[in-house]
């Protein structure tokens, strides 16, 4: 792909050297083979296909690129890659907090403008130039290679503490095994005179007890380090373990691996579904997900999380959709791809919050009936002592507290409110409604240790539920962190010539080691600032450079042309609009918003204080608020690094130490090139049939402007499109 039509001119006196391994797979292994094979021109009905031969290593020595086996495994992968945790505790909570229905509106609308643009966006530049994210990056344009490596460290950030939440899994995995569940109760306190419970369950619950304190053992700030907690240290070398152990062969292992990581959960998040339709309240739970409140989606809030979710949810910008796609074969329709996979995600999302709710719904059923009859009680108390009996209806038993029905309880507070309006406040009687315990909003590690954890306590068989719970999470946490893992090692692997099995080994070890960070007894509050602080912003600003680098450097025209080489077809030009214009203002306005949100919302953390059984937010101090805006700064340094020292040519344009020589008459000036582009895509005619200065040839691969030549180094026959005398960077 060129960086820049008016600077492909080459001197022609001169052997220009390329350093740039990722058009080895292009040029060099179709260079060699040119010396060994009959060159056949290709007729104008054929159509050439690229060469899938890459350059080993500087010793000449050719290999072929791995490839999916399959592609439902290629599908599964990203499918598993962009289906993570995010889908089962962020989009659910979203839904609630913004609007119910009508969330679905903005997110819909979003997805369609930047979600599917984006995505097909990085998965046909991974397809067609076959390289991970540094790869694909330097080869599109050297100057913003920091693109890549910037999308790396975020990656690596993400990974430390996202495998964390795995080992948080694995814990309550290993837990549920019994009957009762250990958070079933709060735990009691002999001593030689009397049983007491817990002062820090009684004031919390039994399942936020168990999470923070058996779970956790948590510290009450984040100066506070309290050592390693030894059970979530062997969880979390577990959880690195198999990390290590799918991703030790390439995507041989972790292909496989993905058929069933990805597919498990959703065979859990159908069973979760019609389980909780059968229980009482679960109804009530999804009606009050899906009650649009069409005034909340009016408000520019809405709109922000919505496309920050929809850009998550995607995967966009970590690289693992990039490395994925790479290993495809150039004419794999990825838009198909890019369309289903987006929609799956999607209909994922939706499912996980019906589940969700539907299960909530039935929880609120629990806690309302336990607050009625508690709050009942003190009815039956105030009897002839603040309430009179004249006051509650003949209907109503109170004798037999059990058989007061909500609505009998709401009758009764409706005429003692009426009655005794000044004095109602003092007799201490809670609404005790389903739409309020409905109402109180959790996410995250809130929602899947807590709420859920604690409805799946009043479920028939309930160990077996929260088996096939956490065992679902971590196989949605597996397939996102493969993908996470492979956006980190691929573009190594491309760079420089290392075996995948010590690379991936190295990497799960250093990066355990770093993870310890998150499971000393305050760890909880540096998981929340890793997710805060490094992967937002950062990704944000690498994925509008991504769009801009295609857009605008490359040219929309030249990518669209690309495309239609490489597909067969040409895709629709509300492509050309969004890429060009649409995504790149609304990835703007984003940036604006998250900046502006950082600058106004304070920076802090939600600390458990163990005295009174309840959160509380602190303020970080200096040094982790440093820590904190470090992250930000660590993850994007790449980016003016890497243009600084190529615009100096203080280092070379490509990703690792292997060139490629072109003699002087090898080299063509192109400066035309985007005068061919224009009346292409304008007037739908090949260069060749429009009046140019141009040799016939064409600038691009594909048919009418492309030799085809017989590879048999794998006892093969391979057709590869070869130029004689074009630039190595005139292609995609």
């Amino acid at each position: 792909m060129p960086k820049n039509s008016k600077a492909v001119k080459r001197e022609l006196d001169d052997d220009v050297t390329e350093s740039v391994r990722d058009l080895l797979s292009n040029e060099d292994a179709c260079d060699d083979s040119f010396k060994k094979a009959s060159l056949i021109v290709d007729s104008p009905e054929g159509e050439g296909k690229e060469c899938d031969v890459e350059e080993g290593g500087s010793d000449g020595e050719e290999e072929e690129r791995p490839a999916w086996n399959s592609k439902l495994q290629y599908i599964l992968a990203q499918v598993g890659f962009s289906v993570g945790l995010g889908n089962v505790w962020r989009f659910p909570y979203l839904c609630q907090k913004n609007g119910g229905g009508a969330y679905l509106v903005p997110y819909l609308i979003l997805l369609v403008l930047i979600g599917i643009p984006l995505f097909f966006l990085e998965l046909a530049v991974g397809q067609r130039i076959r390289r991970g994210s540094i790869g694909v990056w330097n080869y599109i344009s050297p100057r913003l290679g920091g693109i890549g490596f910037a999308s790396c460290v975020v990656c690596f950030f993400v990974a430390l503490y996202y495998n964390v939440i795995i080992s948080w899994s694995l814990f309550y995995f290993s837990q549920s095994f019994q009957q009762p569940l250990p958070w079933h109760e709060c735990p009691l306190v002999n001593n030689k005179t009397s049983t007491f419970v817990v002062p820090e369950c009684e004031k919390s619950s039994a399942t936020t007890f168990y999470w923070y304190r058996k779970a956790l053992d948590i510290s009450d700030s984040i100066s506070e380090g309290g050592g390693l907690n030894w059970k979530m240290t062997l969880c979390l070398l577990a959880a690195w373990s198999m990390v290590c152990l799918a991703m030790i062969k390439g995507i041989q292992s972790s292909g496989k691996v993905m058929y069933f990581s990805s597919l498990f959960p959703y065979v859990v998040l159908i069973c979760f579904l019609a389980r909780a339709l059968l229980l009482k309240g679960s109804v009530d739970g999804i009606r009050h997900m899906f009650t649009p409140k069409l005034e909340i989606m009016l408000e520019a809030k809405v709109w922000r999380e919505a496309a920050t979710q929809v850009f998550f949810a995607l995967g966009l910008g970590f690289g693992g959709v990039i490395a994925f796609s790479s290993y495809n074969k150039r004419n794999n329709n990825c838009h198909f791809d890019a369309v289903l996979v987006s929609f799956i995600n999607f209909f994922t999302s939706v499912l996980a919050t019906l589940v969700v709710f539907a299960v909530l719904g039935f929880k609120a059923n629990i806690m309302t009936s336990k607050c009625i009859s508690l709050n009942t009680n003190k009815i039956v108390a105030l009897l002839g002592n603040g309430i009179e009996p004249s006051l509650i209806p003949h209907h109503i038993n109170l004798t037999q507290v059990s058989q007061v029905s909500a609505d009998d309880y709401h009758q009764m507070t409706e005429i003692l409110r009426g009655v005794k309006e000044n004095e109602y406040q003092n007799l201490g009687l809670e609404p005790c409604s389903i739409e309020a315990e409905l109402n109180k909003a959790v996410q995250g590690t809130g929602l899947a240790f807590i709420a859920f954890t604690e409805a799946m306590t009043h479920f028939p068989a309930s160990p077996f539920w929260s088996v096939m719970f956490f065992f679902m999470l971590i196989n949605l946490g597996l397939g996102s962190m493969i993908g996470t893992m492979t956006g980190i090692t691929t573009p190594i692997l491309d760079a420089f010539k290392v075996r995948k099995e010590i690379l991936c080994v190295v990497c799960c070890v250093i990066a355990f080691l770093l993870g310890l960070l998150f499971v000393q007894r305050s760890g909880n509050y540096f998981v929340t600032m890793f997710d805060d602080y490094s992967a937002g912003l950062p990704l944000t600003v690498v994925v509008i450079l991504e769009n801009i680098s295609v857009a605008w450097i490359y040219g929309t025209k030249r990518f669209m042309q690309d495309l239609e080489d490489m597909l067969g077809f040409r895709p629709y030009a509300f492509y050309f609009y969004m890429w060009k214009y649409v995504s790149p203002a609304i990835l703007v306005v984003l940036i604006a918003a998250t900046v502006i949100e950082m600058a106004v919302s304070p920076a802090g953390y939600n600390a458990w204080v163990e005295a009174e059984g309840s959160e509380r937010f602190h303020s970080y101090p200096p040094w982790a608020l440093a820590m904190a805006y470090a992250l930000i700064v660590v993850a994007m340094l790449p980016l003016p690094i890497i243009f600084i020292v190529r615009h100096f040519n203080l280092i070379s344009d490509g990703s690792n130490k292997l060139s490629v020589s072109y003699r002087k008459g090898m080299m063509k000036d192109i400066s035309n090139l985007e005068e061919q582009d224009e009346q292409r895509f304008i007037l739908n005619k090949n260069p060749s049939e429009a009046p140019s200065p141009m040799p016939p040839h064409r600038a691009y691969l594909g048919p009418g402007g492309t030799q085809e030549m017989t590879n048999t180094n794998y006892g093969t026959s391979t057709k590869t499109g070869y130029q004689n005398i074009g630039s190595p960077e005139s292609e995609l």
